[in-house]
């Protein structure tokens, strides 16, 4: 009997089976596996999923956090879109804010990282400064300091005074003004996707801007044909991170406005508001209705963004 006869004799009597894995101890692995998995497990399903659960089935009752949930089915999502002022107020600042922070918030991102990234001598201090602003820009402490910068008698004014201008206006009074310091502030935190796209910009080969540069391309030029479609992948996740960041932006409306979303209403941002009907008025089963709202639109434009990106990404594979 040949080699190849023999081979295929032991492995009709199982002799050559030694080599195939076992169900027991297949399903032993995948019990560690689990088991590891475990903890995050029990944090999704108790912590996510079934919050999300329980505040969809509460935006078809009317709940007071005091009394049992009444069933009302579509009532607090007609009162919304149909009857309430205020939610689409909410809504007006919070897409004036979003169209006007996260696109201000990406140029000067990319603009600081294009600048660092010309060999700037001490360039990891200068990349922690820049940076420190997104760490501390969501806090209370930071919102604090943004009210009294623009307050009447703040740093901004005092400022303007030495050019003579009219130091006893309130930018955070003003409503005409109010948001604007909402997106200032917002712009100033700048430091996360520039980080990112530093780390983009580091990996596009020299030769490219080189040739570029040989066939006659200015800066602008070798910006436009070379730096932004080989980013474009980091501006689209960028630009993704920051308008869902955006949208659920809370911390610095509640502490400038004291909770009020003043004045006028000019800095009631949708995430205000929820947390108004929610916590102050005890109106939960309408807070859950308003929560499920700002998930619909904050996927719309998440849709948007991914059926729109084969128009202008691009995922070119660039090796230096």
């Amino acid at each position: 009997m040949n080699a190849f006869a023999r081979t295929r004799s032991a492995t009709r009597t199982g002799t050559g089976a030694r080599t195939r894995t076992r169900p027991g101890r297949r399903h032993r692995h995948n019990g560690w596996g689990y088991l590891f998995l475990a903890p995050w497990l029990l944090g999704f399903f108790l912590l996510v999923l079934g919050p999300m659960a329980a505040s969809f089935a509460l935006s078809f009752t009317d709940f007071n956090l005091f009394d049992p949930p009444h069933w009302i089915g579509l009532d607090n999502y007609t009162h919304a879109f149909f009857d309430d002022e205020r939610f689409w107020n909410s809504l007006s600042v919070t897409f004036q804010y979003v169209f006007a922070s996260v696109p201000a918030r990406l140029a000067f991102a990319l603009a600081v990282a294009m600048l660092l990234n010309r060999g700037v001598a001490g360039l990891r201090v200068y990349r922690a400064i820049y940076y420190l602003p997104s760490l501390l820009g969501g806090s209370v402490a930071i919102a604090v300091l943004w009210r009294q910068l623009f307050g009447s008698d703040g740093l901004l004014n005092h400022v303007l005074s030495w050019f003579g201008a009219d130091t006893g206006h309130s930018w955070i009074a003003d409503p005409d003004t109010s948001l604007l310091t909402m997106i200032v502030l917002a712009a100033w935190q700048f430091g996360s996707p520039m980080i990112i796209f530093l780390a983009g910009l580091r990996q596009i080969p020299s030769e490219l801007y080189e040739a570029a540069e040989l066939d006659g391309a200015g800066p602008f030029t070798r910006f436009r044909s070379v730096t932004l479609p080989l980013l474009s992948p980091l501006i689209f996740f960028n630009l993704l991170l920051q308008v869902i960041g955006a949208f659920q932006a809370f911390t610095p409306a509640y502490v400038v406005s004291n909770g009020t979303g003043g004045p006028s209403d000019s800095t009631l941002f949708y995430t205000l508001y929820l947390y108004e009907e929610g916590f102050t008025q005890f109106h939960m089963g309408y807070a859950s209705a308003l929560a499920w709202v700002l998930f619909a639109v904050i996927a719309v434009f998440s849709a948007i963004a991914f059926l729109t990106s084969r128009y202008w990404v691009h995922y070119a594979d660039v090796r230096s």
